[in-house]
């Protein structure tokens, strides 16, 4: 049986857990289904195609789906960090605020807003107006990731800070250090890239399956191209990020690293790089191993040699330990391992679906109508990016313990003093049974969209004209008739 100390802290991590990964399947999609909206509006400006104006009317009901849905999970995370984490809010706050505050006051004041703007005006501006306000909304979407990570890359690698440790907490010296943390800009454009993918997939993926069905060949043709289009240049872009980021933390978080390669002892010249492997108490009992990819991957290089497990765990407990010489600094080594190469494998199976995706559906060719497999292949790898994305979560976050604040603050310290067993198993109950709720609807819903298909576009409530109807004078000889 567990302390009750230890329950508590477990309960929260994994209340903090669940919330996080549910509003992640939502930030990343939201984001990039808006640029994806916003590029389908401006190709229907430049090229007066009203196939590409209904293309974003249809899809762009989606957005406003994920990003209600996006809201709303968003706002019970927020929760927590008062109700579960009340340590770490006053220990972070001087420099958690500030991007918080500028993320709601400003990106996301102006996403909401000229969401609105977009949403109800199509008969109000001109044509070149009205794409101007999804791409402020796709560009105010984005800023808020940018506030957000802000913050998150604090976490990871703190800086432009100084410790008041009278009051232990840390507080803001240097805004600009903040902003221009090295942790954001490998970690910023990932995410975006990781974004645009995400939805340019699940575009593809709900294409493919009513390409099934023959339904609006024309359309959902149209859509696959566009969508397939900008997966290709995303799952390019997400390669070259990761690549960027994951050397970062050679140097920067060695532990993650190692335990994201299967490495619990430093490796040789050779550079083995682990295809596949087993693990027990952070020690490989066995591995599928290639030469010198390793090297490559991590040097860009045949040679060089990178640290393990073992050894990094002795250098951050000669850093750290100062009082409690106990305590361990290894990471879930299977979690991360995994996670890593799932992230890697969808990464060039997305890029490979796209490439002959393009090809099938080129045009003036029925290959695509007439290649059912990959229609359903498509079709089932909607799910994949979330999935994809929620790994690369797991690296981020698990990859730093025990740390919440790398170096200065454990998650054992930051959790709050006065949860109890009995409300955070409650809460918990009842935050998953609100998740999968709005899941099934945010489901529903989009189904919904689907099976409507792109006519009901031209009645879906956009248009902010009245309907016409007939006038009646009422004192028409004919109109007493009607009473």
């Amino acid at each position: 049986m567990l302390s009750i100390g230890l329950s508590m802290l477990w309960l929260s991590r994994f209340q903090f857990a669940m919330t996080t990964v549910f509003h992640f399947f939502f930030v990343p999609f939201s984001i990039g289904l808006a640029f994806i909206v916003a590029i389908m509006e401006t190709v229907y400006v430049v090229k007066k195609d009203e196939t590409y104006k209904n293309m974003a009317k249809f899809w762009g009901k989606i957005f406003l789906y994920s990003f209600a849905v996006g809201v709303v999970t968003g706002i019970i995370q927020e929760f927590q960090f008062g109700m579960n984490w009340s340590d770490y809010s006053r220990f972070m706050g001087d420099i958690f605020g500030a991007p918080l505050a500028i993320e709601a006051l400003a990106a996301f004041f102006m996403e909401s807003t000229f969401i609105g703007l977009w949403m109800f005006t199509w008969d109000r501006f001109n044509k070149t107006i009205h794409c101007l306000f999804i791409w402020l909304t796709a560009f105010g979407s984005t800023l808020s990731a940018l506030w957000i990570l802000a913050a998150n890359s604090f976490m990871q690698n703190p800086v432009g800070y100084a410790m008041n440790a009278a009051q232990h907490k840390v507080e803001m010296t240097s805004f600009s250090a903040v902003i221009m943390n090295r942790q954001l800009w490998n970690e910023f454009p990932h995410v975006i890239f990781g974004a645009f993918l995400t939805a340019a997939f699940v575009v593809a993926g709900c294409s493919a399956w009513r390409l099934l069905k023959k339904d609006h060949e024309h359309f959902y043709r149209k859509s696959l191209k566009v969508s397939l289009i900008i997966g290709l240049c995303a799952c390019l872009g997400s390669v070259w990020s990761g690549d960027t980021q994951t050397r970062y933390l050679i140097n920067n978080q060695p532990m993650k690293f190692a335990a994201m390669e299967g490495l619990d002892k430093n490796t040789t010249n050779q550079g083995n790089w682990k295809v596949a492997g087993g693990f027990k108490n952070h020690q490989s009992t066995w591995s599928i191993e290639v030469p010198y990819v390793l090297n490559i991957l991590g040097h860009h290089s045949l040679n060089g040699t990178f640290k393990g497990q073992n050894q990094v765990n002795k250098e951050l407990k000669a850093k750290y330990n100062k009082n409690d010489q106990t305590r361990n600094y290894y990471v879930p080594t299977r979690t991360l391992f995994w996670s890593f190469r799932i992230m890697a494998i969808s990464a060039g199976l997305f890029g490979l679906v796209a490439i002959v995706g393009l090809w099938f559906n080129r045009m003036k060719s029925q290959t695509i109508m007439r290649q059912r497999w990959f229609l359903y292949l498509m079709g089932l790898m909607v799910w994949l990016p979330f999935i994809v994305n929620t790994c690369g979560w797991f690296i981020t976050e698990f990859g730093r313990y025990p740390w919440v604040v790398y170096g200065l603050l454990t998650i054992a310290d930051a959790v709050s003093p006065t949860s109890t067993v009995a409300s955070l198993l409650f809460t918990n109950i009842v935050y998953f049974l609100i998740f999968a709720s709005l899941g099934a609807v945010m489901i529903i819903l989009s189904h919904r969209v689907l099976k409507q298909g792109p006519d009901s576009v031209a009645t879906d409530g956009y248009s902010s004209k009245p309907e016409k109807t007939a006038d009646v004078d009422p004192y028409e000889m004919g109109a007493a008739h009607n009473d």
